[in-house]
């Protein structure tokens, strides 16, 4: 009887130390689960834009003051670029070019009005937004570039003159099929103070706003975008 009873606490005190010894194995780490993005963002693409433009002018003459004008006028081009997507942030570069009609005139007393007019507008910009699958929400700026004429009634001969100012603007941009997108985008353009010659005296100086529809063709789309684990 003896044997037995001391069989049977030896065998509660076996069973006690295994189970301490399982209750303080650590506990192997379960990975995060990660989910990706459904639609993928990354690659090249180029696209077509047609829109309008609209801002202000100014020639400021030494002798008589400035002489301010609005202008506005439609604008179409063409654009390309990259995007690079990591996770729901985009990344991206983009290039574009339009050929445009924005002018404007100032009606003076002195019976010689000055003619503005913008006929090219283009940019190099930087991207960054969040993709909400198919939606992507964007901030954009860079270098913007201008091609433009002044003129007045009296000289008649309108100068020519190209000029290099900055850009920012906002945009959305939705994936329509896996390939093609159309967005919507708003641009600010600032080309500063330029000074006039041979044919004119004295300096004009513009800014420009632009909004623009476009379409994208994505060249490359994979199943999903790049997923960083933190």
């Amino acid at each position: 009887m003896k044997s037995i009873l001391l069989a049977s606490t030896a065998l509660v005190a076996f069973a006690g130390a295994a189970a301490a010894a399982d209750l303080g194995a650590p506990r192997s780490p379960v990975a995060a689960a990660v989910v990706a993005p459904a639609f993928n963002w990354t690659g090249f693409y180029i696209g077509a834009h047609a829109g309008y433009g609209f801002g202000r002018s100014t020639g400021i003459d030494p002798g008589l003051g400035p002489f301010p004008a609005n202008t506005s006028g439609p604008l179409i081009g063409g654009q390309l670029g990259f995007n690079y997507q990591v996770n729901n942030i985009v990344l991206g570069v983009e290039a574009d070019l339009a050929f445009a009609a924005i002018s404007g005139r100032n009606v003076n007393v002195f019976n010689n009005d000055v003619l503005y007019r913008t006929h090219m507008l283009g940019s190099l910009r930087t991207r960054a937004g969040v993709a909400v699958d198919r939606s992507l929400f964007y901030l954009t700026g860079g270098l913007g570039f201008q091609g433009a004429s002044f003129a007045t009634t009296i000289g008649g001969v309108a100068e020519k003159y190209s000029r290099v100012g900055w850009t920012l603007g906002a945009g959305y941009e939705y994936a329509i099929t896996q390939n093609w997108t159309a967005k919507i985008e708003y641009n600010y353009y600032n080309f500063g103070t330029r000074t006039l010659g041979p044919i004119y005296v004295g300096t004009v100086q513009s800014d420009v706003h632009t909004v623009k529809l476009g379409v994208n063709y994505l060249f490359s789309t994979g199943p999903s975008a790049v997923v960083a684990r933190y």
